[in-house]
């Protein structure tokens, strides 16, 4: 297994991952066009983000996002950590610890001081995974508003 950025052309299978991402997600539903879109804005937007996946052979079975800003906080870069999915075949095998690990490393290189990442209230299996790999939980709530209107 290759852990790698994503490419325009890894956009298809990326969005097969999002398919099982957002039927666990109650907030989203999956629509290819979107997620093409923004797949798209994130691999060609200079300084929006990196798109890192693992490959096995020519099978895309596990990707996240690592979306960057700054915090004022830290008067540093961070990093935004989204879209974090393994196939469900791949699961509990050590792709996901693996590919988070790489992610993790990868935000550093990039000079991000912080990662955060957001989980669904009621994802233990997520909370317990993130837990293990460093991440604490936050004070902080997420609020939303949606602007497409």
């Amino acid at each position: 297994m290759k852990v790698e950025r994503a490419t325009i052309e890894d956009i298809p299978g990326l969005c097969t991952l999002l398919d099982y991402l957002f039927e666990q997600e109650s907030e989203f539903e999956p629509d290819k066009e979107i997620q093409s879109r923004g797949l798209s804005a994130v691999i060609n937007g200079e300084d929006v983000g990196d798109i890192l996946l693992v490959r096995q052979t020519s099978e895309i079975v596990a990707m996240v996002n690592l979306l960057y800003t700054v915090s004022t906080a830290l008067g540093a870069r961070v990093a935004i950590l989204e879209d974090m999915v393994v196939l469900p075949k791949y699961r509990n095998q050590g792709v996901g610890s693996k590919l988070l690990d790489y992610a993790i490393q990868f935000a550093k290189e990039q000079g991000c001081q912080r990662t955060t990442l957001l989980t669904d209230d009621d994802n233990e299996g997520a909370h317990r995974f993130y837990q293990q790999h460093g991440f604490s939980r936050s004070s902080m709530l997420t609020f939303r508003q949606s602007l497409d209107d």
